[in-house]
């Protein structure tokens, strides 16, 4: 074998481990991103949003709360996206996003459960609530992350029980802690109006960790007593139930 030939199937070589590499990195979220989509989830999301009245038996109420689970549904409406989707690609949906089928500042949300709320000063829509003990594994510490809570532009939707800078307050569940918005961190380029919920992990010295990375969030199916996780969702149901 020559020099010229080496070069060759080195270069080979490092193709395919480049591709074995973007597989195994990118793989699943590629496949979720199209499957979001051959799946109807992303249809039922726009189908719902153009015409909300047309599918309220798609919506389950605030409060919701399943025989044997410990959080109860944070806000009214349709579950559109459900933990692991993926309609951005590359991204991986990190928890529930649930349509209220509301304008702007009118569907209430409240509390999923007992814990301390915080709101970091420059959080225009955004909370997360701190719960000491989780109530799947007392021995660690979780995170409720809730977001879109305000306008377009940026006003907050966020109860004036807890301003800007406000840091573990208690909440008890279902306090209310504001309304569905549509802002999504740009003014003047909305989301479709509803809540962002996940659950968060902490990172073992008391703080949250970023959210916008799966890795760092929780399946919420066993918490709220539903099937919520993409991979395991029945594509046909738009009303999750209440698990055996």
């Amino acid at each position: 074998m020559n020099n010229k030939q080496k070069i060759l199937l080195g270069m080979i070589a490092l193709v395919l481990l480049a591709v074995t590499a973007f597989g195994l990195v990118f793989g699943k979220k590629v496949l979720a991103y199209l499957r979001t989509w051959s799946e109807g989830r992303n249809k039922a999301v726009i189908d719902y949003i153009r015409d909300p009245e047309a599918h309220r038996d798609w919506e389950l109420p605030a409060l919701h709360q399943c025989a044997d689970a410990p959080f109860a549904l944070p806000t009214s409406g349709f579950i559109g996206y459900f933990y692991g989707d993926s309609f951005t690609p590359l991204k991986l949906h990190t928890g529930l996003d649930i349509f209220g089928g509301n304008p702007v500042g009118v569907t209430p949300i409240y509390a999923p459960y007992d814990g301390f709320l915080t709101r970091e000063s420059d959080w225009k829509s955004s909370v997360i609530i701190r719960i000491p003990k989780d109530p799947l594994d007392p021995d660690r510490q979780i995170w409720v992350y809730m977001t879109h809570l305000a306008d377009v532009d940026g006003n907050p939707l966020i109860d004036d029980a807890f301003p800007a800078g406000t840091q573990e307050k208690p909440v008890k569940k279902g306090d209310l802690i504001g309304y569905q918005g549509n802002y999504s961190g740009y003014p003047g380029s909305p989301t479709g109006i509803h809540l962002h919920i996940s659950i968060v992990k902490d990172d073992g010295e008391g703080h949250y960790l970023n959210e916008l990375q799966i890795g760092n969030t929780i399946d919420p199916s066993a918490y709220f007593g539903m099937q919520l996780n993409t991979d395991r969702v029945d594509k046909n149901v738009k009303k999750p139930v209440c698990l055996p």
